[in-house]
């Protein structure tokens, strides 16, 4: 069986910790402490599910999905932001605009969040 490839993104290595620790007997799950090292895995490996904080020093998750948009346009829309902080009008703006798939607020549950995790595949 294929193991699905996600990327997290978030400026909080706790946070990264924790979902890799959750989450690494489903997914092989990579790890990115900021925007620039997102694109750069992207680059490099096959991705199926992107998910991203929004509120990150240096560029938020909603501009993350724009520069994913426009150099990786053949990524499918398994885009997903999890984040305790959102801007109506941003994220408004990344499903109008960079295939959002779903936000997710902070604290995520384990089943919930792979469940979305797994319905954003199928789209």
């Amino acid at each position: 069986m294929k193991r699905f490839k996600i990327l997290y993104v978030d400026d909080e290595e706790s946070n990264l910790r924790i979902l890799k620790d959750t989450f690494r007997r489903d997914f092989e799950i990579y790890l990115a402490t900021n925007g620039r090292k997102a694109l750069d895995i992207l680059q490099q490996n096959q991705i199926d599910v992107v998910i991203t904080d929004q509120r990150m020093p240096e560029m938020t998750g909603v501009e993350l999905l724009k520069e994913i948009n426009m150099l990786f346009p053949y990524i499918p829309p398994h885009r997903l932001i999890l984040s305790g902080y959102a801007e109506d009008k941003d994220i408004k703006e990344a499903f109008e605009k960079y295939r959002l798939f779903k936000f997710v607020s902070k604290p995520w549950n384990y089943n919930e969040l792979k469940e979305i995790i797994l319905e954003a595949i199928k789209q």
